[in-house]
């Protein structure tokens, strides 16, 4: 990308803020678009077969922890088929009323993308059933023994659907994507360095010597992390009049209180509340995040699974435990019980 390329699209990112800048380190197409390459492959033969038959293509949901890149593939999905893309959520949803308005509005071909949708209510999910595979829309007037039924014809469309909780989607619901139900999974750390190189190239920034690799390390094997990251170092390094080199990422992650694992605050705070109120445990998710003043949610989408992958916890049938591996990051010296594993 030439020089004065990036320079025409600094002006609207200081118009428009975060947001633009966010918009734009969105990959365009299938070639900008790092990892993942089981789902994207399966997601071309979907749209290619879909386009030569001259029908949408079929109904998708995916599904991995956050940040992955699951809204990312639905603009790409609109792109590469050449249709509008509508995108809501599922606790926007509140009314039947609601979903009725939005899928009466779509055009022939549309792509309605539906986040977090296991958030749905299940008065709402029943009426989207014949939607997604009939292409029609059942509406109930009145009440008690006057009430009656009117059926209303859609224009085909295609729903995307992404959440990070597959397990509390319905049968019915998730048996009724028929193009497929793809895990997204977390990525390496070198596919990490390349998607921070193409946001350093269109964020005009040079990053010196390790400090990509560095900064990869750290980000959580997430996309969305990475950027924000780099983001945070470019502000510091510019604050500071600083190059982007080893030395300031490590400066400016430690202003943020990620360290070199790259655990957040509230991940050590986790991992030490286990090991002092808890023997190491094994604790119940509820009673961890009392201990924690923490919404059980965000422990479970955004603390454990890296923790996981990490392995500095396990999860059990009685709760969650540490392993020798956290005790070791947090300088505490295990149970006599778990100091066997080191050895």
């Amino acid at each position: 990308m030439s020089s004065k390329k990036i320079n025409k699209k600094k002006e609207p990112e200081e118009a428009a803020g975060a947001a633009y800048l966010d918009r734009e380190l969105r990959p365009s197409n299938w070639n900008e678009y790092i990892g993942q390459k089981a789902v994207k492959e399966n997601l071309n033969i979907l749209i290619r077969a879909a386009t030569e038959r001259g029908v949408p293509p079929e109904h998708v949901l995916f599904y991995g922890p956050p940040g992955l890149g699951k809204t990312t593939l639905a603009h790409l999905v609109a792109r590469e088929t050449g249709r509008n893309l509508k995108i809501t959520s599922g606790p926007a949803i509140e009314r039947v009323g609601d979903l009725a308005s939005i899928l009466t509005n779509l055009a022939a071909g549309d792509i309605l993308f539906i986040d977090e949708i296991h958030r749905l209510n299940k008065t709402i999910e029943e009426v989207l059933y014949p939607a997604m595979e009939s292409g029609v829309l059942d509406i109930i007037i009145g009440k008690g023994p006057s009430a009656r039924t009117i059926q209303l014809e859609l224009p085909p469309f295609t729903l995307l659907a992404a959440t990070t909780r597959v397990a509390m989607i319905s049968s019915p619901l998730r048996s009724r994507f028929s193009g497929g139900v793809f895990r997204l999974d977390f990525y390496t750390e070198k596919e990490i360095e390349e998607i921070l190189r193409r946001s350093a190239k269109i964020m005009g920034v040079e990053i010196k010597g390790d400090a990509e690799r560095e900064i990869a390390k750290r980000s959580r094997f997430t996309p969305r992390t990475a950027n924000y990251f780099l983001k945070r170092v470019r502000d510091f390094a510019q604050v500071e009049g600083r190059p982007i080199n080893l030395e300031t990422v490590h400066s400016a992650l430690k202003l943020l209180g990620i360290d070199e694992k790259g655990l957040s605050p509230s991940d050590r705070r986790l991992l030490e509340v286990i090991a002092d109120k808890f023997g190491g445990g094994p604790v119940g998710l509820g009673t961890l995040a009392a201990a924690l003043s923490e919404e059980e949610a965000t422990i479970e989408e955004f603390n454990e699974p890296y923790l996981l992958q990490l392995g500095l916890i396990e999860r059990t049938g009685r709760g969650r435990m540490l392993t020798p591996h956290a005790y070791m990051h947090l300088g505490i010296t295990p149970p006599a019980s778990l100091q066997k594993k080191l050895l």
